[in-house]
Formats: C-alpha cells, structure tokens, sequence
C-alpha cells in the first residue's frame, strides 16, 4: 500500500528553522518527483517546493526561494524540507506529495500519493 508520511512541523518563533521529512512506503521513491505543499488556515492549498526524480530539478514558490532547500534520499525514501528564517506568513499544514510525471504536476497541485500533513506553528 504506498503511503506518504510527513513529520518534523512544530511551532517555531519567526526566524527559525525546521526540517520537514517525507518518508515513502509500499512504493519506490526512485521515480517519483516529490513536492511539498502547504495550506494556511482559511486559505486554499499552494505549492512550496518540488524536486523531480531524474535529475534532482528544484522548484520553489517565489515567497520561500532562498529561506527553504528542498533534497531528497532515494536509498532511504525520503525527501526533506529544510525550512530556515521562518515567518510567521510560513504558519500552515505541509503536505508532502509523490507524481511519476514530473514537476509540472506540482503547479497543477496534482499528486499520485499524498501524506496527512504536518502542522508547522509560527509564534512570537
């Protein structure tokens, strides 16, 4: 059964960081680009993040582009979320998703496989 699970949110004070995982089971990573996504409360879903399977392409929203670093580990099945400098504007549910096709799905918010989420809090 392919699952995607997230873990690492929490509630952090504006500028600091998190690392967010994204562990695959029941299906290989291998040829899955991996995004990450988040929804603030009240607000729809948008894209974070997105690293593509074949050659490691990286995607970020231009409101985290260069605060975020997105990797994967395909021996372990895992993708990562590094989050540093965090804002407040930064608080929502991230969601980590798996698509065979590529990048272009994460602007079409359109994923194989989802994982339930990790709530990241910002406070000050």
């Amino acid at each position: 059964q392919a699952q995607l699970v997230e873990s690492g949110g929490g509630l952090v004070q504006p500028g600091g960081s998190l690392r967010l995982s994204c562990t695959a089971s029941g299906f290989n990573m291998d040829y899955y680009a991996i995004a990450w996504f988040r929804q603030a409360p009240g607000k729809g879903r948008e894209g974070v993040s997105c690293i593509n399977a074949g050659d490691g392409s990286t995607i970020y929203a231009e409101n985290v582009r260069g605060r975020f670093a997105i990797s994967r580990d395909n021996t372990n099945g895992t993708a990562y979320l590094q989050m540093n400098s965090l804002k407040l504007e930064d608080t929502g549910t991230y969601y980590c998703g798996a698509t065979t096709r590529s990048c272009i799905w994460y602007y079409r918010r359109s994923m194989d496989h989802w994982g339930k989420g990790t709530l990241v809090t910002g406070s000050s």
